[in-house]
């Protein structure tokens, strides 16, 4: 079992309740994550690299990754993608668009309708602003926003995260399009059936803008940096680093690139068929499971609390 995996100690007790039928699951919110991705020394100004640059002498691109404040109610203390839910206002509207049509999009993530598809897409792109200040969108289908640091850029991030701007609004005021080519997609994870707290995840990946730098502005983290996705995973394998099953899995699926152009362009490849993790009784174990992903395979105790720790 590797030692850096995220489990709640209620778990055990929540899946015993959902197979006794007293609890019962709760729909799952539609959201997106980003693996934001760079060569080493490209982002903006910084020639020999900038400070937080993990590599651990592995070569090919960092990904930007964030420490989930300990506060927080859903994994809490653990590294991750910026990412968030869905605005269902982003659904209601058709906006500036570039890139891939949108019953493309539908048909790569899985969704019925191209409204739906938008609004995936457009989470995740506001989400990586909101959390990053790096924005995929520019004012012509062929350019990209070189500068969102000054005072401006900065009111309409917060009113993004306040909702008190749709991204559709923000968009419209900015005279922008969304760069949906600068996205691949790359997997959809499920939050678990006895989780409260529920997530049907898109993940993508894209390379970070020429002109960009991210930012540390996101009020649910607690520390941000640039780490190679090799040695982020080396440092879960050691119980150093906390995350989730899609978490480490996508790291692990980012080494063989050489540079953030070739993962972008490997997106199109990738399995997009949802994970979901499945809880079952075996002699007097229960044992959780990510179908395809033996590595997170869990067993707890049957009977009485149990589970606890990563």
């Amino acid at each position: 079992m590797s030692q850096g995996q995220w489990y709640p100690p209620e778990w055990p007790d929540r899946i015993r309740a959902l197979a006794a039928g007293e609890l019962t699951a709760a729909a799952p919110r539609r959201a997106a994550t980003v693996m934001l991705l760079r060569d080493p020394g490209t982002e903006s100004g910084a020639a020999g690299g900038v400070p937080g640059d993990v590599t651990g002498g592995v070569t090919g691109p960092l990904v930007h990754m964030l420490r989930r404040r300990t506060s927080m109610a859903f994994a809490g203390g653990a590294y991750a993608y910026p990412g968030g839910g869905v605005d269902p206002r982003d659904d209601d509207r058709l906006i500036g668009w570039a890139g891939p049509p949108l019953e493309q999009w539908a048909a790569r993530l899985g969704v019925a309708t191209v409204t739906e598809a938008q609004a995936v897409v457009c989470a995740a792109v506001r989400e990586t602003f909101e959390e990053a200040g790096v924005l995929l969108a520019g004012p012509t289908a062929g350019s990209v926003v070189g500068d969102t640091t000054g005072d401006d850029w900065e009111a309409d991030r917060e009113a993004l995260v306040a909702r008190d701007l749709s991204f559709a609004e923000f968009l419209d005021r900015r005279g922008l399009v969304l760069r949906s080519d600068l996205l691949g997609a790359w997997a959809r994870w499920i939050t678990p059936e006895f989780e409260p707290r529920r997530y049907d995840t898109w993940f993508f990946v894209a390379a970070l803008p020429e002109g960009q730098r991210t930012r540390d502005v996101s009020t649910e983290a607690d520390r941000t940096e640039w780490i190679a996705p090799a040695e982020a995973a080396r440092r879960y394998d050691a119980g150093e680093l906390l995350m989730m099953p899609p978490t480490v899995t996508t790291l692990r699926a980012l080494t063989p690139y050489g540079t953030a152009a070739e993962a972008l362009g490997a997106a199109e490849d990738q399995d997009m068929t949802p994970v979901l993790a499945q809880a079952r009784l075996e002699g007097d174990e229960l044992v959780l499971s990510w179908p395809g992903h033996d590595e997170f395979t869990k067993h707890v105790p049957a009977a009485g609390a149990g589970g606890g720790g990563a």
